[in-house]
């Protein structure tokens, strides 16, 4: 399915969290539709769930965020993260609440006002999955 994109801008601050503000933005835009372009930023503390586990890791320390993607809408959101370590070393996962910036996070994100995103049971996977529909 295709659609036209706009693209909004946010830059978070420290102390907050990257999920729950987030989670506010698609809450507050009523987003039905939209993924994350690109952000760029710092942490002191992450919060993931790595590929296979039930419980999240928690990372503190200075951390770069080297990625971040996901599908976004009020109807569910998708993200992964991955962060670096002073060394380089870098984990990612499922970001989870608790993910606390330090410095900034400058967040781009594309809304495709034509489409639908809701997550459904998938009887392959076992999981809710991505659906899309047009709007």
């Amino acid at each position: 399915m295709f659609s036209s994109m706009q693209v909004a801008a946010l830059r978070l601050k420290p102390g907050q969290d990257l999920k729950l503000e987030l989670e506010q933005f698609v809450q507050d835009h009523r987003l039905e539709a939209a993924c994350i372009v690109t952000c760029v930023g710092s942490l002191t503390q992450a919060m993931l769930r790595l590929a296979n586990q039930s419980e999240g890791t928690i990372y503190q320390g200075h951390l770069e965020i080297v990625s971040l993607m996901g599908v976004m809408s009020c109807h569910g959101s998708h993200y992964h993260l991955s962060i670096a370590e002073r060394t380089g070393q870098t984990f990612g996962g499922h970001l989870l609440e608790g993910c606390r910036i330090y410095t900034t996070a400058e967040i781009v994100i594309g809304i495709m006002p034509e489409l639908r995103f809701r997550r459904e049971h998938d009887l392959d996977s076992g999981y809710r999955e991505l659906t899309i529909e047009d709007f």
